[in-house]
């Protein structure tokens, strides 16, 4: 597959060569510096299975893997922190198995920063439910323009497993006042470093 073209001094440059994939989220792939371009190596069609996130030079074409998804999960979606040098980007479940794979109710966003991973959104699937914690899968998170805030589309597993009909995507923002600790009560809840709502 022919790689993302850019213009300079009015010719055409190619920046990527590997035979797959290149996919840009829809906004924000830029770097502060405007140096790079984020993007991830999902393949053609409807299929979640990248496993990586990357960014490539533009002036080198140099390609830097951001993070690697382990044991089973697939990432992809990537946008970009408007100030510093943070990634955020869904995160598809680790050990996927027949009642727990990738699916819309079924994943979260995570932020990486300076090589570490953390946690964006909490998810609490056990009544009561914790508050500022989801109860099912994030998606498309992009930082505010100061920063401090992400927002993202959101589909929930609790009303999924009472009719899948219930389950419509909405959109939420999450907010820099975590952490939000869940007290685990099922084998794939979690808890995450932002409060997150449904705007």
């Amino acid at each position: 597959m022919v790689g993302p073209v850019l213009y300079q001094d009015r010719a055409m440059k190619q920046i990527t060569f590997a035979p797959r994939n290149h996919l840009l989220t829809n906004t924000n792939t830029w770097t502060p510096d405007s140096q790079w371009l984020v993007f991830d190596v999902r393949p053609s069609g409807a299929s979640f299975t990248g496993e990586t996130i990357e960014r490539v030079n533009i002036h080198t074409g140099e390609v830097e893997v951001i993070y690697r998804a382990s044991q089973g999960a697939h990432v992809g979606v990537v946008t970009v922190h408007p100030k510093s040098e943070k990634y955020v980007f869904i995160h598809g479940p680790e050990n996927p198995d027949e009642t727990w794979h990738y699916d819309f109710h079924h994943r979260r966003g995570v932020i990486a920063e300076g090589g570490k991973v953390s946690n964006l959104d909490a998810m609490d699937i056990t009544a009561p439910y914790t508050p500022g914690a989801l109860r099912g899968g994030s998606h498309v998170h992009v930082f505010s323009p100061n920063g401090e805030r992400v927002s993202f589309t959101y589909n929930d597993h609790v009303m999924h497993e009472l009719d899948p009909a219930l389950d419509l995507r909405n959109v939420g923002v999450a907010a820099p006042f975590g952490p939000v600790n869940v007290q685990k009560q099922h084998p794939r809840e979690y808890s995450g470093s932002h409060w997150c709502v449904l705007v």
